[in-house]
């Protein structure tokens, strides 16, 4: 461990809290799209606020294959983004918990998607994602030692939580306010 580490100094004391206290480690994410600055009758647009608090917006468009314009990230592009950052963040944080100076840090995702799930063109066809690709580029100053950095790539890939999460897959609760009366229930509430 890097005695010089600033994740270990910030570590130390969230560990120790986490040791004591575990329900303290339990930590909500959260994004919600808006109509505030995109006309829900636009089609092909949207915009949702990542995370609380930081004032953090992303308008996104919808892909071509389905009918959008293409012409802003879509939200496959974003799933691929959310995974890239965590990968190329965890490699950061890790790196400075082993000493590994690195001279750069590059991480590509790609993704597979057959659309005719998602048009409903073929109902064998999966509606998600097929396969992502996740390639991380490291290159380490020149006097770093190559076990460590093979130990910082090992421990990035365990670390990494968007990848363990799309690995392993996470239980998602769906559920909609259709904003409809219905005559039986006096209100609708379902899922999507």
């Amino acid at each position: 461990m890097n005695r010089g580490s600033a994740v270990a100094k910030r570590h130390a004391p969230l560990r120790e809290l986490y040791q004591e206290s575990p329900r303290e480690a339990m930590v909500s994410k959260w994004a919600k799209t808006s109509t505030a600055n995109v006309s829900p009758s636009d089609p092909f647009h949207g915009e949702v606020e990542v995370g609380r608090g930081y004032g953090a917006f992303l308008r996104f468009g919808l892909d071509r294959q389905v009918g959008g314009l293409h012409d802003l990230p879509n939200p496959g592009d974003i799933l691929c983004a959310a995974l890239a950052a965590c990968a190329d963040g965890t490699v950061r944080m890790i790196a400075d918990l082993l000493g590994v100076t690195l001279e750069e840090v590059e991480a590509e995702v790609t993704g597979e998607v057959d659309v005719r799930g998602a048009l409903a063109v073929d109902p064998d066809v999966r509606v998600g994602f097929e396969a992502l690709s996740c390639h991380v580029r490291l290159r380490p100053a020149s006097d770093a030692n190559p076990r460590m950095v093979a130990r910082l790539a090992d421990a990035a890939e365990r670390f990494c939580i968007n990848l363990d999460t799309l690995r392993g897959g996470v239980s998602i609760e769906v559920s909609a306010d259709l904003g409809v009366e219905d005559e039986a229930k006096g209100g609708a509430r379902g899922s999507v």
